[in-house]
């Protein structure tokens, strides 16, 4: 089974993270696939919008941890210790410097760099059903995907400090009312809608389209690299503490985590 299904109608690139058994929570490969697919997207003349969503009943759940449980240290290869920005770090750039209009359809639940991802695209609708939720500090990490970017961005410092400090739940009603989303469309008919909405914007003038994008771009996002930068460094930090290993190991094990503090 393919983990990202690809289908263009109408001047429309859908990616569809395909993993649904995982609630379409990211792999190495995964990664790689959207990533390749968002380069491809922004050069492609027949493509005038992207939407991410996901298979299933969850947009994404972020990095899968049980395979991170899984992997060992000496797994990792040497471009992936070079590499400054990790693929959270890339995925969040990749959204950002498409050429395109980047819409985030929010099927399901989006958490962690699941949430990160929806956050890096231009424009987010949510199912009414959906859920999302900041998560790192459930497992004692911190944010990467250029969360502690784009949420003040969208929300405010205080209400971004609340959500990233609780890690809590918000629901699409709540979402919506606080600027998290540009709409809510309900459950049994939100495919349908956010394709109208991109279909409508596809139909629009490609250039000034493309254009309108960079400049948006240039003028929100001129740090956004060293954010992510500082981002990897926290992260990295916070999974080698007795606290992160618990996190994980606790998620995987269906139990709530006992931080310690080391």
């Amino acid at each position: 089974m393919k983990e990202l299904m690809v289908e263009t109608q109408n001047g429309v690139r859908t990616l569809t993270l395909n993993r649904p058994e995982r609630l379409n929570a990211i792999t190495p490969s995964l990664h790689l696939q959207l990533e390749q697919a968002l380069s491809e997207a922004a050069v492609d003349d027949d493509v005038r919008v992207v939407v991410i969503t996901g298979a299933g009943r969850g947009f994404c759940a972020g990095l899968d941890l049980l395979e991170r449980k899984n992997q060992e240290t000496s797994s990792i290869s040497r471009s992936e210790r070079l590499d400054e920005l990790r693929w959270v770090g890339r995925q969040a750039l990749g959204i950002v410097h498409c050429d395109k209009p980047v819409i985030a359809a929010i099927n399901g639940i989006a958490a962690g760099a699941g949430f990160a991802l929806s956050l890096a695209c231009d424009i987010r609708f949510m199912s009414k059903s959906a859920r999302v939720t900041t998560g790192y500090i459930r497992r004692a990490l911190s944010p990467d995907g250029g969360m502690s970017y784009f949420l003040p961005k969208l929300v405010g410092q205080a209400k971004a400090s609340e959500l990233i400090f609780t890690g809590r739940d918000i629901n699409s009603d709540e979402a919506e009312r606080i600027g998290l989303v540009n709409g809510v469309f309900p459950s049994d008919e939100f495919y349908e809608q956010v394709m109208i909405f991109a279909r409508n914007l596809a139909e629009g003038p490609p250039i000034a389209l493309t254009l309108s994008k960079r400049l948006l771009t240039e003028s929100t996002y001129p740090d956004l690299r060293t954010i992510l930068k500082q981002e990897i460094t926290a992260i990295q930090s916070c999974f080698n503490t007795k606290d992160g290993i618990e996190g994980i190991h606790a998620f995987a094990e269906k139990r709530k985590p006992v931080f310690i503090g080391e």
